[in-house]
């Protein structure tokens, strides 16, 4: 592991998600997972997310559109929440959601919608 690489994943992570999120999961993880927590916030979140080409609310939005496509509602509700911490406002966030149901369905698109009501609620930004 690059130790250096794994600082600066943790950082960003954290500045994305929220640290209590992480601590939270990385104090959860035991011999089985710990392997994977570790790799995915060096290489996910230091290699990926600290290539400081594109900014964070820009990397935000694009997760969101990926994820969304995907259909990962679990990791897109967390992303959510993240965007929100990256500045992503509301109205981008319902473009996003516009795009993913132009590309992927309108059923996936209710369900982003789903999941951002739900963020936005308990954030009271609706």
């Amino acid at each position: 592991m690059d130790k250096e690489r794994f600082e600066k994943g943790l950082s960003q992570r954290k500045a994305t998600l929220g640290a209590e999120y992480v601590e939270r999961n990385l104090e959860a993880a035991d011999e089985f997972t710990r392997p994977f927590q570790e790799a995915m916030t060096e290489w996910c979140w230091g290699f990926g997310w600290g290539d400081e080409t594109i900014d964070p609310k820009t990397r935000s939005m694009m997760n969101l559109a990926m994820i969304g496509a995907l259909g990962k509602m679990h990791e897109w509700e967390i992303h959510c929440r993240g965007a929100r911490n990256n500045g992503v406002s509301l109205e981008e966030i319902r473009a996003i959601i516009h795009v993913v149901g132009i590309y992927c369905g309108v059923p996936q698109a209710l369900e982003c919608f789903r999941i951002a009501r739900k963020v936005l609620e308990e954030e009271g930004a609706l």
